[in-house]
């Protein structure tokens, strides 16, 4: 007797995409975007602002397009990146529209130009343009890994990129610091884009090399200390920075610059030693500049006593005027509108517009702030430890800890912690440069999360799979 048994093959439960989840946090973005603005309002002019619900539908409509890419197109992606990043964004431009009814940032600007533009408008368009950057990228880049290929094409591309700006006739001298180009009429910052480019070679570079790289040659002190033809890279790239530093008077790139390389070579090595060697060096070199280069050495001065040179440095009068700005909110701020944060000047509208959410909001809101911060940081580390390629790894980590390093070196910058290095606040100072590359950033991390966490393909099922002979003796 013979009995047949018939098993079917079932497949792998298909993993949550937690689209759904992404949409409804984008809906709480944009509510609490809208309830500032209509705060910020009230506070200034005892009303609503006038084109609170077209700046509304208008952040509303671009945050449903990138969701709708994102759930076409990386559908497995982190779903909490794309939120944060929104309410970011738009409270940024909530900042920036609070600091345009400023008569004193007007009446400065038209003594000094002949006339004021508001920042707003321009940075709701530049918005638009980064949302749209953001969806051609999840477009184009199927799979983060194709960009493995062009490790050392991106190397010279980000040289050509920190070289722009110190190239007469075409960099431009702002603040004491020649980190822009204009192009068109327009002002670019290339090292906001250099930092994402960088960090491919550096992805690339480190996965081929990472095993000479760990070598030890000698133990000294509980550190293992690379061998001495291994420092080669290591070397190149404090002098880069170090040259980045001297030339642009730019102290936040060459800082962001090593300490993403040294970040993402420890990772890829797992050697502590890497870590010392590079605070030593950058310790080092930003003592040398700091004391030949007159810019950082007026910032570092500034920052040590910004009260006692507060009536002949510029710099200082700055530093000193966010201090106050912070230390004048307290724990919850004066309320949207109703700080004095303006009177730091022109800057208000770059890295010291962190100033105006301490004066403002609180240390309450700056918490809030810095907790949105951490949360993007957070969510790149996870998915650089869930990616399946070490390039991927590197890459997410790479990108993650230069954003952690901008913040830091920016905050740190406004509150007194660090001298000042000039860099924006990502997603919350006026300028294009800036929103362009942090989107860009976020459109990465999305498509790495989204190849992290895709679910394996089933494998083809045998010819005896869907129905298996088993003949028992009668």
């Amino acid at each position: 007797m013979s009995v047949v048994t018939n098993t079917t093959t079932i497949g792998a439960i298909e993993a949550p995409s937690r689209r759904n989840t992404e949409l409804l946090l984008l809906a709480f973005a944009v509510v609490i975007t809208i309830f500032a603005y209509a705060n910020a309002g009230l506070s200034i002019d005892g009303e609503l602002p006038p084109g609170m619900f077209t700046y509304g539908l208008g952040l509303a409509v671009l945050a449903g397009i990138a969701h709708f890419v994102v759930r076409r197109y990386a559908k497995y992606s982190d779903p909490l990146l794309l939120p944060i990043a929104t309410l970011l964004n738009g409270l940024g431009l909530v900042l920036i529209w609070r600091l345009d009814q400023s008569e004193r940032l007007q009446n400065l600007a038209k003594r000094q130009f002949g006339a004021f533009s508001e920042s707003s408008p321009r940075q709701m368009m530049y918005t638009a343009l980064a949302i749209a950057l953001f969806a051609v990228v999840l477009l184009v880049l199927k799979d983060h890994r194709v960009l493995q290929r062009f490790t050392y094409i991106s190397m010279a591309a980000s040289l050509v990129l920190l070289i722009l700006p110190v190239i007469p006739g075409l960099g431009a001298d702002v603040f004491g610091a020649k980190i822009w180009i204009s192009v068109g009429g327009f002002s670019i910052q290339p090292g906001e884009f250099a930092k994402i480019v960088i960090a491919v070679f550096f992805a690339g570079y480190l996965m081929v090399k990472r095993d000479a790289l760990a070598l030890a040659s000698r133990r000294f002190m509980g550190l293992y200390l690379p061998r001495g033809r291994d420092l080669g890279p290591i070397l190149m790239i404090w002098a880069m920075s170090l040259l980045v530093l001297v030339f642009e008077n730019d102290l936040g790139t060459s800082l962001l610059f090593f300490g993403m390389f040294v970040i993402m070579l420890y990772v890829a090595t797992e050697r502590t030693s890497w870590i010392v060697i590079g605070l030593l060096m950058s310790v080092g070199g930003a003592t040398v500049v700091g004391a030949t280069a007159s810019h950082v050495k007026a910032r570092v001065t500034a920052w040590l006593d910004p009260f006692a040179c507060y009536q002949k440095s510029g710099a200082c009068e700055q530093v000193g005027q966010s201090i106050m700005s912070f230390g004048s909110g307290g724990v919850l701020g004066t309320g949207w509108g109703q700080g004095n944060s303006d009177l730091i000047g022109f800057a208000a509208n770059s890295d010291f517009i962190f100033s105006t959410v301490g004066e403002e909001l609180g240390l309450a809101g700056v918490m809030a702030f810095l907790l949105l911060y951490g949360l993007i940081i957070e969510r790149g580390v996870r998915t650089a430890l869930a990616a399946r390629d070490p390039f991927g790894k590197l890459f997410a980590i790479g990108l993650s800890g230069a954003f952690a390093l901008q913040i830091f070196v920016v905050a740190g910058g406004v509150m007194g912690l660090i001298p000042l290095t000039g860099m924006t606040m990502p997603f919350l100072a006026s300028g294009g440069s800036s929103v362009l590359a942090n989107w860009i950033l976020i459109a990465i991390l999305i498509r790495i999360s989204d190849t992290a966490r895709r679910p394996a393909p089933a494998p083809a099922p045998s010819p005896d799979s869907e129905m298996t002979q088993v003949v028992r003796p009668s």
